[in-house]
């Protein structure tokens, strides 16, 4: 209440109030200066209001004291409960913690006077979450307060905390917020098998690398810590079987190194070890963090193909061995316990000619052809071996046969021989050294030895000696030849061998007589050359070109003057049509056969097309048709006719000679009009045709029929 000295309680003073919520939240008696809130004040939401009061004379309106300030404070009570920065918190901790570790702090806050009593003094409690967890009442960090917690038992826990005001005394305000903890994994758990030991069945023809069966150790643990790894530590199938690990699965995959077979061993024992690749050392006290298992594969019998004694067979063979002759064996077996028969077979598709053959029973190979080792060296072929039983069941083995040499070729010359001696050669002179090829093989080495045959050692006109290096000279044995008495000499040169057996040839060396200069070089062979002149002489050639000239000459201008001429005409006829009228003894189809003429045009000139062509010749592109005016309606036939001959005339695309045109034009029209009767109906009267019989007797038909009407009822 405000109150002022000079107020006598004669109503003759007024009190006013301003400032914060004045007139709103704040009101004042202006009589009696009583001051009232007009709502419940909240001291959360403005803890201080500043009010100026004075007191005036109602009458004149001036003040009477001066302004006054006073201040309201509002008095705080605890009506405000704690409230969590989070309404759901989320925390994790390694399982097998520790007790009293950390886990996550929560925070409360309240909107109260922390400095008036103890209503926003927040004291923390676990309302759910025990014995688990705990809480400190004063901080709110949440420690773990059992010891060992394990994850594999339970991985989720929700921890209820409340907070509560007036130092958790009866009667305070309280929040509560949940806190979801999840205990993550660690490697506390150790691999292992589900049994003991696993069975496993695998075919001895199963190929290396191929799975034949999976295995798994079971870990409680997750992700890294449940990665295990499989190994074979012991066991007699250590060297042929391997495993390893399905990333995806954990799972271990055992696989075939090598090749099994059930007749050798149908059984293997293995053990397999399972590990964790990631170990923990603070939980080794737990146990050694692997496992082991036996694993026993049996080794199932199939029906296998014949396995041959080698992997691939070499045989050599003589060329000249007779056929049917046995040149080697391959060898193979069943290598099933039954120890089926095998029969033997040549792959025709390696021996095309079928030079060998083979022992079905016994697998011997034979020729069956002759051998050439000059022809052919080696001979490959495949030999396929096959149960009788199962034919199904086969294999393949190469056979590499070398064809060795027998001396069966005689040597020969590498060329043909052709030499000249000069007519005036000189005795015991070289002309030729002569040289030896031989197909077969040596291996010592050739030697081959010449000598003139038998009916030319007395006779012949040349020596031959044997330089006895594989080479032999042609001497001439007398002075002068005489090329016109003998022109040609053939000299038979025998060459032989020196390996068993023996092998010689007769070869022929051609020898020319030729006149030669004095320095011995070759003038001429021909025994002619000196009465006939050889060749062409200078003027004949000449006169041969200027011949082809001149015929070139003229296929040229030929073809520059049909380039020039005028296309022919495309009527074909027997006759000259230059100079003589052309029959045309066909009737023609009317005004429907347009292959020829334009009936159409002739009827209208105004239709007439400007870019047509004559159709009687060949089209011309060399010049373009010259476009002509239509004739007028009133030009007569006198007239058309006259400018479509002076047209022709200067048109430069008709043909030089002379050529039929046609004029037919048949005018404008008569003067008498229409003579059709088809129009007489249109008429309303009767019309008169008296003037048909002034026209002469070429319309008399036409009177008597159009006559006056009298003289139809006379009739």
């Amino acid at each position: 209440q405000l109150h002022s000295d000079q107020d006598k309680g004669d109503g003759s003073l007024k009190y006013i109030l301003s400032g914060d919520g004045a007139g709103d939240l704040f009101i004042i008696n202006e009589n009696t200066g009583d001051i009232q809130a007009t709502r419940r004040l909240d001291r959360e939401e403005k803890p201080v209001y500043i009010l100026r009061a004075q007191a005036i004379n109602r009458r004149t309106g001036r003040p009477v004291e001066p302004e006054s300030e006073f201040i309201i404070k509002i008095h705080d009570i605890n009506d405000n409960e704690p409230m969590f920065t989070k309404d759901v918190y989320n925390a994790s901790i390694p399982e097998m913690s520790d007790v009293g570790t950390f886990v996550v702090q929560v925070t409360a806050t309240d909107a109260d006077d922390p400095t008036y009593g103890n209503s926003a003094k927040v004291v923390y409690s676990i309302l759910q979450g025990q014995p688990y967890f705990s809480v400190e009442s004063e901080t709110g960090i949440i420690k773990t307060a059992l010891l060992n917690m394990d994850r594999e038992n339970r991985e989720q826990y929700q921890v209820v905390i409340q907070a509560k005001d007036m130092g958790g005394q009866m009667g305070g305000l309280s929040g509560t917020t949940t806190v979801n903890i999840t205990l993550t994994d660690v490697n506390d758990n150790p691999p292992r098998f589900p049994q003991s030991t696993y069975q496993f069945r695998a075919a001895e023809s199963t190929p290396p690398d191929s799975s034949v069966g999976r295995i798994k150790a079971n870990d409680a643990d997750v992700d890294e810590n449940a990665e295990i790894e499989y190994s074979i530590t012991e066991g007699d199938g250590y060297d042929m079987f391997g495993i390893t690990t399905d990333k995806d699965t954990q799972e271990g995959i055992i696989t075939v190194k090598k090749a099994l077979d059930f007749e050798n061993k149908n059984l293997y024992i293995l053990k397999v070890e399972a590990t964790n690749t990631h170990v923990d050392p603070r939980f080794l006290y737990l146990g050694p963090f692997k496992d082991s298992a036996t694993v026993r594969i049996q080794v199932e019998d199939v029906d296998e193909p014949p396995v041959f004694s080698r992997p691939a067979y070499i045989m050599e063979v003589k060329e000249d061995v007779p056929i049917n002759s046995v040149i080697g064996t391959v060898t193979a077996q069943d290598p099933d316990a039954a120890k089926n028969p095998v029969k033997y077979s040549v792959d025709r598709h390696t021996d095309m000619d079928r030079v060998f053959n083979i022992n079905s029973g016994n697998g011997s190979i034979f020729t069956s052809k002759p051998l050439d080792r000059e022809t052919l060296l080696w001979h490959n072929i495949t030999v396929i071996a096959a149960e009788i039983n199962n034919p199904k069941q086969s294999s393949r083995v190469p056979v590499f046969i070398k064809v060795l040499d027998v001396n069966d070729n005689a040597p020969e010359f590498p060329m043909f021989y052709e030499t000249f001696v000069c007519e005036n050669a000189k005795a015991e002179q070289l002309i030729q050294t002569l040289s030896a090829v031989d197909k077969d093989d040596s291996y010592s080495g050739h030697q081959f030895s010449f000598s003139l045959a038998p009916e030319a050692a007395s006779s012949s006109n040349f020596t031959l000696q044997d330089n006895r290096d594989n080479t032999a000279g042609i001497f001439t044995r007398k002075a002068r030849y005489n090329r016109h008495e003998t022109s040609t000499y053939f000299l038979p040169v025998v060459i032989s061998d020196n390996d068993y057996p023996i092998q010689s040839s007769t070869e022929t060396v051609t020898i020319r007589v030729c006149a030669c200069d004095h320095r011995g070089k070759m003038l001429s062979c021909n025994a002619e050359a000196l009465i006939h002149p050889t060749g062409l002489s200078t003027g004949a050639l000449i006169a041969i070109l200027l011949c082809i000239i001149i015929l070139l000459v003229t296929v040229v201008l030929f073809a520059a003057l049909r380039r020039q001429r005028k296309k022919e005409p495309l009527i074909i006829s027997k006759e000259d049509i230059r100079d003589n009228i052309v029959s045309y003894n066909d009737e023609g189809g009317g005004e429907e056969d347009t292959q020829a003429f334009d009936i159409g045009t002739l009827r209208n000139p105004e239709a007439i097309d400007d870019n047509k062509l004559r159709r009687d010749i060949v089209p011309e592109t060399l010049f373009m048709p010259r476009r002509t005016a239509a004739a007028r309606d009133n030009t007569d036939v006198r007239d058309f006719i006259n400018q479509r001959l002076k047209e022709n005339d200067t048109d430069p695309t008709a043909p030089p000679y002379d050529s039929l045109a046609t004029y037919a034009y048949e005018g404008n029209g008569s003067v008498a009009e229409s003579l059709s009767s088809l129009g007489s109906v249109t008429t309303d009267g009767d019309q008169d045709y008296d003037y048909l019989s002034d026209w002469g007797p070429r319309f008399k038909k036409l009177a008597d029929m159009y006559g006056p009407a009298d003289s139809d009822k006379d009739s």
